[in-house]
């Protein structure tokens, strides 16, 4: 028995070298999903029986650090149950094979090329950074964001009054689903109980932002502060400065027109206007007001956020703050006529390029299709659809309410939608239609030029 287990794990370990970095990624994060399905599955992890297809959204959207639930979290799954869902989007926000690599570093044992192209391929890294110093910063600051969230946490919990083991669960299962932007709470109304708690919004938010910023940024920023001689990268610059920029145009707009934020006082306002458009740009999926009540003008500017989202090799989603950028550069070029594309001086190169527009049209397509899709098998108003499958797409959670009113082909749309998000549409596609082994990035990374 022990030899013919060897031998197949053998066999596997050869049909994975033969399969290129983007079908890894796609048959690493199915498996996560399908053992995720089938542990929620088993009755002990229950309160109340659910049916399949419910538990096999919650794995999907937990893996995908989404955050989509058809299911109460809290009323459908016990302790154990809540803990599965906790170490799928714990996974599904540090990466395919993050934790694995980190091991075998901390071994001090190497990792072989197979594992530097997967990984390079998934989160996409610049020439400056390299693979080993990345993986542990990705793995140490996990740790003490996480740990440092559920302190936090814990306190504001405790200040409000919950008794204390319930206090502890909740702040170590919000830690981690708000650094992974996985959106998942175990309170059935989200944090809209806690729009005037000042306290918790900042954790959220500090929380959120840190993991959606992206790996890239925090180590190259590490680095900056370690080694004085190290200069940030150009898609550092590019990921911070578009962030900023994209944070206060959506709080702006928040802050004064949308009918229900003006209409709170004082600090709260603010409050409330930066923390929803936080939460759409970082894809956290949490909300302290009802977005089944903004207007259609402030729902198209949330659109636009959950479609853009923050920065590759982060917890986010979206095309990413570079691939806009890349967007950008070309129209800018194409208007001034210029034949070279260039953004603050940098000149980008044409392979980027083509990432960089065939992951644009690929996500505006899959949007396009997966609304038309639901539209059509499904009778709710289109604004509702349109914002539910950008934010399934997006990886972001954030709902209009219809969500668990879909049926059951609406609900395999979001599926579909939730796992491409989390995968990369470029990923995806490579995975599925590539004939041979492909080096490409997922993502539209600008290169330094002349740093």
């Amino acid at each position: 028995m022990e030899t013919k287990l060897k031998k197949l794990t053998k066999k596997y370990a050869l049909l994975k070298k033969g399969w290129s970095p983007q079908q890894n990624l796609f048959y690493g994060f199915l498996t996560y999903v399908l053992v995720g399905f089938l542990l929620l599955l088993i009755p002990l992890f229950s309160k109340v029986h659910a049916p399949a297809l419910d538990h096999l959204f919650i794995a999907t959207s937990a893996v995908s650090t989404t955050g989509l639930v058809t299911i109460s979290i809290f009323d459908t799954y016990n302790f154990f149950g809540q803990f599965i869902v906790m170490a799928l989007f714990q996974l599904g926000g540090i990466g395919y094979l993050s934790f694995t690599t980190f091991m075998i570093l901390s071994t001090t044992r190497k990792i072989t090329v197979w594992h530097k192209k997967i990984l390079s391929t998934e989160f996409t890294l610049p020439n400056t950074i390299k693979i080993n110093d990345f993986l542990k910063s990705v793995i140490l600051f996990t740790l003490i964001m996480e740990t440092l969230g559920a302190i936090l946490f814990f306190i504001a919990f405790k200040n409000e009054g919950m008794p204390t083991l319930e206090a502890v669960w909740s702040s170590i299962f919000h830690s981690i689903s708000t650094f992974c932007t996985a959106g998942f709470s175990l309170f059935n109304d989200g944090f809209t109980g806690y729009v005037d708690n000042h306290f918790i919004n900042i954790i959220i938010s500090m929380l959120a932002i840190s993991g959606s910023l992206g790996f890239i940024v925090i180590t190259d920023f590490g680095m900056w502060i370690k080694h004085k001689a190290h200069k940030l990268s150009f898609t550092t610059k590019i990921i911070f400065y578009g962030f900023v920029l994209l944070l206060a145009f959506g709080t702006t707009f928040f802050y004064f027109f949308e009918p229900s934020i003006t209409s709170l006082q004082g600090d709260s306002r603010f409050l409330s206007a930066f923390f929803q458009c936080m939460s759409a740009m970082t894809t956290v999926g949490f909300n302290t007001v009802d977005f089944g009540a903004f207007s259609q003008a402030m729902l198209i500017i949330c659109i636009f956020l959950m479609y853009i989202g923050a920065s590759p090799s982060g917890t986010a989603g979206g095309i990413k703050i570079t691939t806009l950028t890349a967007i950008l550069a070309i129209v800018k070029s194409r208007l001034q006529g210029s034949k070279n594309v260039t953004f603050l001086g940098k000149k980008i190169p044409m392979e980027r390029l083509y990432i960089a527009t065939s992951a644009f049209i690929f996500y505006t397509s899959l949007i396009v299709i997966g609304t038309f899709l639901i539209t059509f098998t499904n009778d709710l108003k289109l604004d509702d659809i349109v914002f539910e499958v950008s934010s399934a797409l997006g990886t972001v959670g954030i709902s209009r309410g219809i969500t668990s009113d879909l049926n059951t082909f609406g609900k395999w749309v979001i599926i579909f939608l939730m796992f491409i998000g989390r995968l990369g549409v470029l990923t995806f596609g490579l995975a599925i239609w590539a004939r041979k082994s492909t080096n490409e990035n997922n993502e539209i990374l600008i290169e330094d030029i002349a740093v």
